[in-house]
């Protein structure tokens, strides 16, 4: 059964998890958790505001507020900029 879309919010303040398949662990160290931080430090240029963070094992919770660009485009920076640096880290690609 597919995930119904995320309801756009007249705030524009959205709580976000991310995980993993399996609910496997996405950082093994502290450098990991850094290196995440770090991409949504480089996302910026996106304009949203970062409220929150909670940076779990196997998880991760952001409460922003979107800015210029979209939700969707938002994410795809911060992950996207994160799992480059993995898989390089752990020899993927």
């Amino acid at each position: 059964m597919p995930i119904k879309a995320r309801e756009k919010r007249k705030t524009g303040i959205y709580h976000i998890i991310i995980r993993r398949i399996n609910r496997q662990n996405i950082f093994e160290d502290d450098r990991d958790c850094v290196k995440f931080i770090d991409a949504i430090q480089k996302s910026k240029k996106s304009k949203f505001e970062l409220y929150g963070h909670c940076l779990m094992g196997n998880h991760v919770h952001l409460l922003l507020r979107e800015g210029i660009e979209s939700l969707s485009l938002i994410m795809q920076r911060i992950c996207s900029g994160f799992v480059y640096w993995y898989n390089h880290k752990c020899g993927s690609f």
